[in-house]
């Protein structure tokens, strides 16, 4: 037999170790060859492409050849002893053609060190050098397969597997390598068509992209479901060729061709029919948003301010249509700040997209979208279902936490988008998924230093793609405005523009400054001491005669003891609560209410008389709700002019003639004021500092009129507040400054570098290896994109007196027994993801969640509970396990779930 032909590329053994299935090298790589030309020609954006031609002297066949020779050679280095003597029979079979694996080697500590990946790298670098070309080329086309499993090679590691050619291996070995290299070459026409591309520079944007594409290429081919492995008993059988291999997977794996953007109708004609509302209802904003898209013209950046409720998403999306046809983008990344946002954000994108030509795939990404109801109703459940023209599906094979980001549109949480920014174990196909989109980010103003650093890091790589890119804020200074901007253009002498509401963008974008409207709401400001019979006083004297108010609190602990007090004032029935220390499934119902009690008439049609909420920051952002009367917690301005916006939003007839707002969380008698405890911990002291100098003197605020005034002069330059405050406002502001530092270069760690001409070698050195939403909250690994306090996650249980567990018995359908043995059934595994809950700092801070996760573990061992460490989507999560009275002893401190008030924690 042929030597080529005996190499093996995969195996299946059974639980005794005999094998049962195995494909031969040559067809695997027949299979990822094939698989990769398919996607080029059909499936992979053609931005992407552009891009990589752009490296190439602007010809997309050379593109293509690049893309499919990289895949026709990525498993090469298993043409190896290192590889070839991990499954003895195969060996075996080898041998008998000259191959020779040494049986010594199976065990050797070296023999994992030559991974295939680093010895196909050094094959095929030697073979293109000897073809002619540099050095440095060479080893650009070899660093696309030595990081075909999304970790680049390292120096030390490729001299190391040069010097060990016993494991490599040499003679035979090499002339079967060259041999398939030589036979990917003749597959996009020949030698010559290889050497003729030795006179090109690549860079490592190219690179990253074509990576992804062998990447997604290879995980495609290695899938059985589409190419099936032979039985083992084939091995003594001659070689067949099966021609119509390709054709079935691909037709099996059923990924729809390239979405297409619409030619752009008329702005407001348009509106009407991607939002069923009249033409002349649009407002100035999203006018301005598709014109500024129009002026554009292609690839570039725009940011859109206006106030909350203006409809910045409308104007997002409808310029991402225009920019997806100017610039041939294939899709929309549509990114916000949490969970709540994005899973509320997702129906909008969807009742949008269904009415724009054309069908699409859609995706959720996030680490709960599987809980998401009318996201898992779009799955079709089969790889083979395309859907209609425009039907709006879920693909099967695009989701899962690394491919979801690869459907046409996508809605997800901001970590997704700066994920793209962190090095990171796949990462290229990160870059993949962002470069053939508009990628719109909302609540730009949302991030703090360390996660603007990925921010401004990934917008340097999506300027260099040239993807399009639309900002939105509310509330955004000037010169972080300047920040983004000049990160996307890889600059740092843009100018600085003022004006509100405004459209400005990178080059080529006319700034334009747009009226504010003649009404304004005129909420009256009050600053009250933080006590809770000032609270509870205030509260009657402007609920006297009705309406609803909202109280929000910087911590979960002020909110719980507020809610506690005014529950005890106003009556239980009165008074809601809202934080994120709630089960997932109870917070999604607490949402639903609340938007059913204070969402906008079309929906809030059970508003009561007289109520109360009492939320933490989570009312910023996730819900659309409106409100009488507000008491909130002093927080840097911009997020106060956030709060605001819940007050008196949807101009309903309201109990309260003028809006109201109280400043509380405060001491306004201090100089300069102080702040309670537990707001220090989760704001700058800076910030609360300049927030308080604006507010102390302040009687009313102008909504959206004074919007920028007091976002610009809170983050400008100068000086704000009394003589008296200034020695201890410049100490906070110097605490702040070093602050900032520190985070940048926490933040510099994991810092993707910046796009350069240099090869994937040494690309992700020092990686933050995986990276996920991850089963206990965080980021799995040794970085997260986000800097705020730890937090752990758990799923909750409730324990039985004698030994058993169940749901809690408090959900819709709880109660549910939960078998100690086998693999759970999906919907029990869905009720039981639901039943998430995070852990509050106490027991999630450094220095004890270490003991909290093996206290935990050991609670609810493998041996106790063997049915949660056989179902695959609950394994390796945390469990915490309540009594009948709801309660549970961990590490020291007495956890106690209380159905209105959430998760409570007290040292023991």
């Amino acid at each position: 037999m042929d030597a080529r032909l005996s190499a093996w590329g995969k195996s299946v053994r059974d639980e005794t170790g005999t094998l049962v299935e195995w494909l031969p090298l040559h067809q695997h790589l027949d299979d990822t060859m094939g698989v990769a030309d398919l996607l080029v020609r059909d499936w992979v954006p053609a931005h992407a492409l552009k891009h990589i031609a752009s490296d190439l002297g602007g010809v997309l066949e050379r593109a293509r050849a690049l893309v499919v020779w990289c895949a026709a050679v990525h498993d090469i280095g298993k043409a190896s002893p290192a590889f070839a003597i991990q499954v003895a029979q195969l060996a075996d079979r080898m041998r008998e053609s000259g191959l020779d694996a040494p049986v010594w080697m199976q065990k050797h500590e070296l023999r994992p060190r030559v991974n295939h990946a680093l010895v196909g790298h050094v094959a095929v670098q030697e073979w293109l050098t000897e073809l002619g070309f540099g050095f440095d080329e060479a080893e650009q086309w070899a660093s696309v397969v030595g990081s075909h499993h999304g970790v680049t090679p390292e120096w030390s590691r490729l001299a190391e597997v040069e010097e060990q050619g016993t494991f490599r291996g040499e003679g035979a070995w090499e002339k079967v390598r060259t041999e398939f290299l030589e036979w990917a070459a003749m597959r996009v026409g020949g030698r010559d068509r290889i050497a003729e591309l030795k006179r090109f520079r690549l860079g490592t944007p190219s690179l990253a992209l074509v990576t992804a594409i062998v990447i997604m290429s290879d995980w495609i081919a290695s899938n059985p479901e589409f190419f099936p492995l032979l039985p083992a008993s084939s091995l003594r059988e001659p070689e067949q060729v099966d021609d119509a291999r390709l054709g079935a997977g691909w037709k099996k794996l059923g990924l729809r061709g390239r979405w297409t953007a619409p030619v752009p109708g008329e702005a407001r004609e348009t509106f009407a029919q991607r939002f069923h509302r009249e033409p002349g209802s649009m407002r100035d904003v999203q006018v301005a948003a598709v014109e500024a898209a129009r002026t554009l013209g292609g690839p570039g950046l725009l940011v859109i301010e206006a106030p909350m409720g203006s409809g910045k998403t409308e104007a997002a999306l409808l310029a991402a249509e225009v920019l997806a046809h100017s610039s041939g983008a294939n899709g929309c990344f549509v990114a916000l700040p949490t969970q709540a946002t994005t899973d509320a954000m997702f129906s909008r994108v969807r009742g949008w997209l269904e009415r724009v030509p054309g069908g699409a795939t859609v995706s959720l990404a996030h680490g709960k979208a599987h809980l998401n109801d009318e996201y898992s109703g779009l799955s079709r459940g089969r790889f083979d279902y395309v859907g209609a023209d425009n039907e709006i599906t879920v693909h099967g094979w695009l989701r899962g936490r690394k491919k979801s980001g690869l459907a046409d549109f996508v809605v997800g949480t901001i970590d997704q988008v700066l994920f793209a920014g962190l090095k990171s174990r796949h990462v290229m196909l990160r870059h993949l998924m962002l470069t053939g989109k508009v990628v719109v980010i909302d609540e730009v103003h949302a991030y703090d230093v360390y996660m603007s650093q990925y921010l401004h890091r990934v917008l340097r790589w999506l300027g260099t793609y040239r993807v399009p890119v639309v900002l939105l804020s509310a509330t955004l200074p000037d010169t972080r405005r300047r920040e983004l901007i000049n990160a996307y253009e890889g600059t740092a002498d843009r100018s600085l523009d003022s004006g509100y509401p405004m459209i400005s963008g990178s080059q080529g974008v006319p700034t334009r400054v747009l009226p504010l409207p003649q009404e304004s709401t005129k909420v009256a400001i009050d600053r009250i001491p933080d006590d809770l019979d000032e609270l509870v006083d205030y509260l009657r004297r402007n609920l006297a005669f009705g309406g609803c108010a909202v109280v929000v609190r910087n911590t979960v602990g002020r909110v719980q003891e507020a809610a506690d007090r005014l529950a005890a004032e106003f009556g239980a029935d009165a008074v809601s609560v809202n934080h994120a220390r709630f089960l997932a499934c109870d917070r999604a119902a607490i949402d639903t209410a609340l938007l059913r009690r204070f969402g906008p008439p079309e929906t809030g049609k059970e508003r009561p008389d007289l109520h109360i909420v009492v939320a933490s920051q989570v009312v910023e952002q996730s819900l659309d709700i409106d409100f009488d009367v507000m008491v909130t917690d002093l927080a840097p301005i911009d997020l106060v002019l956030q709060r605001l916006g819940r007050l008196h939003r949807h101009h309903r007839p309201s109990r309260t003639t003028t809006a109201r707002c109280a400043i509380t969380g405060t001491d306004w008698s201090a100089t300069p004021p102080t702040f309670a405890t537990g707001s220090t911990k989760v704001y700058q002291e800076h910030q609360l500092l300049r927030a308080a100098a604006l507010l102390v003197d302040r009687d009313k605020i102008a909504l959206p009129h004074d919007i920028a005034p007091l976002v610009q002069a809170a983050y400008g330059p100068s000086v704000l507040g009394p003589v008296t405050w200034q020695p201890e406002m410049e100490k906070a502001h110097d605490r702040a400054e070093q602050e900032s530092l520190k985070r940048a270069a926490a933040a510099a760690t994991y810092l993707l570098p910046e796009p350069s001409q240099e090869s994937l070698v040494g690309w992700l050195h020092a990686s933050a290896g995986e990276v996920d939403d991850g089963p206990r909250g965080a980021t799995t690994g040794s970085a997260q994109v986000r800097d705020g306090a730890e937090s752990l996650e758990v799923l909750v249980v409730q324990r039985d007196s004698d030994g058993g567990i169940r749901t809690p018995d408090w959900i819709e359908r709880g109660g549910e027994q939960i078998p100690l043995m086998g693999e759970l059934p999906w919907p029990l595994v869905r009720t039981i993801s639901a039943c998430s809950l995070r852990l509050p700092l106490a027991l999630s801070h450094g220095g004890v969640v270490d003991a909290v996760i093996a206290e935990l573990e050991q609670q609810f061992s493998p041996r106790e509970v063997p049915s949660f460490h056989t179902t695959k989507a609950l394994r390796g999560q945390l469990v915490l396990a309540l009594d009948d009275a709801r309660q549970a002893d961990v590490c020291g401190y007495r956890l106690t779930y209380d159905i209105t008030q959430g998760l409570r924690h007290e040292r023991l």
